[in-house]
């Protein structure tokens, strides 16, 4: 049997697909909708077919909703291993990058995990969360021109604007509450995650945002199952910088992380720092020791970290006598 080979340019509108048959190609453009989708897939059903796709975000719904009924092998590769694996490139259209989609995952398909279909639940915390971190944008935003408008007490325009501006981030802070509220009710109506929930949560400075967003990156701990790969992925793993015999560099963590779940980290770390438990004793051995506060609390993250999938692998809540070296 023929292997095929799919590299899926995805848009709002239309998949732009490069099918690829033993060295020999083939372009179609078909809408982002899941009948079209059926369409053009049941013609292939039978086939050995390895489908790779970057992720867009929401535009990979239709393709998430239509694949589970088709034996594929799939493959969502972020967009910046994508962009980093391709190599020097010149030019771009939606032709050529499902092209290059296709040509990545033919020399790099071994070193990439396979998808999975996600429960709906957490599909739903995804989105819940993706919309609360947008809204506390907005309203720190609205919070940063409360004190601009000080400044137009000449013109006569600070109370009028100021009245309007807290109108919006009062309405903004009640969306907010609400998406929480959905969050916590699909948590309390999943067993597995609720049960989860219950074991994050008792680890030191972890609150409600640290433990939904931990269950909503790992996909209910399924495909982030390592913590070392999950601090990795967070951006709290310092690195080696040297080269030859001149450059040697001090250990430093990478750029390459994603920025959200590392800040809700750090507050998680800032807030277990301040209580009495094995956490603040580490931090403040280390300073004492002379320890950089920065890096000691990058460790506090870390450590952090391996408790959560420690507690989750063994089924257990968080106990304080744990020793941590």
């Amino acid at each position: 049997m023929k292997k095929i080979i799919l590299g899926i340019d995805i848009s709002s509108k239309t998949l732009d697909i490069c099918l690829n048959t033993e060295g020999s190609s083939a372009h179609f453009t078909i809408a982002n909708q899941v009948k079209a989708i059926h369409v053009f897939f049941k013609k292939l059903a039978r086939q050995q077919v390895v489908v790779a796709m970057e992720n867009t975000g929401r535009y990979n719904w239709q393709l998430y909703e239509a694949l589970p009924q088709y034996g594929f092998e799939v493959y969502v590769i972020p967009a910046l291993h994508l962009k980093k694996g391709l190599g020097l490139v010149r030019g771009k259209s939606d032709k050529v990058d499902a092209e290059r989609i296709c040509k990545f995952i033919q020399k790099n398909q071994d070193e990439c995990v396979a998808w999975k279909p996600t429960s709906v639940n957490i599909q739903k915390m995804k989105v819940l969360l993706t919309e609360r971190n947008g809204r506390i944008k907005i309203k720190r935003q609205l919070l940063g021109l409360q004190s601009d408008y000080k400044l137009m007490k000449t013109i006569g325009l600070e109370k009028p604007l100021i009245k309007m501006n807290q109108s919006l981030i009062e309405s903004i802070q009640q969306q907010i509450e609400k998406l929480e509220a959905e969050i916590e009710k699909i948590i309390q109506a999943d067993e597995r995650i609720k049960e989860q929930a219950r074991q994050i949560r008792s680890v030191p400075g972890v609150g409600p945002v640290t433990c939904w967003t931990m269950i909503a990156k790992t996909e209910g701990f399924s495909t982030i199952t390592e913590p070392r790969k999950m601090a990795c992925y967070c951006g709290i793993v310092p690195f080696d910088h040297q080269s030859g015999t001149s450059i040697k560099r001090q250990p430093r963590v990478s750029t390459y992380a994603d920025k959200s779940i590392k800040s809700t980290l750090h507050l998680a770390a800032m807030s277990a720092i301040r209580f009495d438990n094995k956490f603040r004793d580490y931090y403040l051995r280390k300073v004492a020791e002379g320890k950089n506060k920065m890096s000691v609390l990058n460790a506090v993250r870390n450590k952090i970290v391996h408790t959560i999938f420690a507690l989750i692998k063994n089924q257990a809540t968080y106990q304080d006598h744990l020793v941590l070296s």
